[in-house]
């Protein structure tokens, strides 16, 4: 679990089904993903996020807040393939009844110094879709520097965004 001053982070239960499906069915959340999705779809994110747990340690976690305890949504890191690589990637899906409130920038910066502190990687990812201004816009606000952008067949065109632990170390 980690806690921000607004923000509790856990581990997904099957629980939380209806309110992920809320935000992932939804068509504006997901308009930067080929589609929105389905039920069956919905059932194997948090399932893939229980699997990565066990794997990993990490996964994308369940973003709560703090005063309510209502589902906001998920951040966490998994590996992605970015341009052919298995690398650490922070992503973050928030409902859109709580979008521009700074809820992904808060829980994506203690998704980011989670990693620094728990794990051995020296750089930590997010990449999205060249569109996904939100997105981006949350990489730069925690001290991601874009580092490339490739063409994507299923992005069309993805940006990525990066920090080191040495720059990380020098923000802290």
């Amino acid at each position: 679990m980690i806690e921000t001053g607004r923000l509790i982070l856990r581990e997904y239960t099957l629980d939380d089904f209806d309110s992920l499906y809320e935000i992932m069915s939804d068509p504006e959340t997901m308009q930067h993903y080929p589609a929105p999705f389905d039920k069956d779809r919905t059932m194997k994110w948090i399932t893939w996020n229980l699997d990565n747990y066990e794997k990993y340690g990490f996964g994308l976690w369940a973003v709560t807040l703090k005063d309510t305890g209502e589902f906001i949504g998920d951040c966490g890191i998994t590996l992605q393939d970015i341009d052919g690589e298995m690398l650490p990637e922070i992503g973050y899906h928030i409902n859109k009844k709580h979008w521009r409130k700074g809820y992904a920038k808060e829980a994506a910066r203690a998704c980011r110094d989670w990693v620094f502190e728990n794990t051995e990687y020296n750089t930590i990812y997010s990449y999205m879709k060249y569109t996904n201004i939100g997105s981006y816009s949350t990489a730069v606000s925690n001290g991601m520097k874009k580092v490339k952008e490739y063409p994507d067949p299923k992005n069309t065109i993805s940006y990525v965004y990066a920090i080191t632990r040495e720059e990380w170390e020098s923000l802290v």
